[in-house]
């Protein structure tokens, strides 16, 4: 008899715990007024758990996005340790942040279709 193949949904269970868990966090325990406004928008956990890629949203971040996502990633370490108190998982994956693009792309996208069909035509 074959082995069974691993959980897959785990990973899944996963991203959407640490994408509840981080959204609190920075939200409630980091005093940083630039992160105030940061919004998780996804979290993509592979197989072995390891690593997190967490992907967030800022209307501060339009901006300058790689300055936030340099700031969040100088916190990680300690949105880390703050999971291990709130999760019950062996080991807490490493967090890396991403800046979402699509949201800002799909704004873009909207503006352009809107200005080719402009209201009331």
């Amino acid at each position: 008899m074959r082995n069974q193949p691993a959980d897959s949904s785990r990973p899944l269970r996963v991203a959407a715990l640490i994408k509840k868990e981080v959204a609190q966090i920075l939200s409630q325990e980091l005093n940083d007024p630039r992160l105030a406004d940061i919004t998780i928008t996804a979290v993509e956990v592979p197989r072995d758990l390891a690593s997190a890629r967490v992907f967030f949203t800022s209307m501060t971040a339009v901006e300058n996005p790689q300055q936030i996502t340099s700031l969040l990633n100088k916190a990680a370490g300690f949105v880390r340790s703050s999971l291990k108190g709130r999760l019950e998982l062996r080991g807490i994956p490493k967090l890396r942040f991403f800046y979402d693009e699509s949201i800002q792309r799909g704004d873009d996208m909207n503006k352009l279709l809107h200005s080719l069909h402009p209201e009331g035509e």
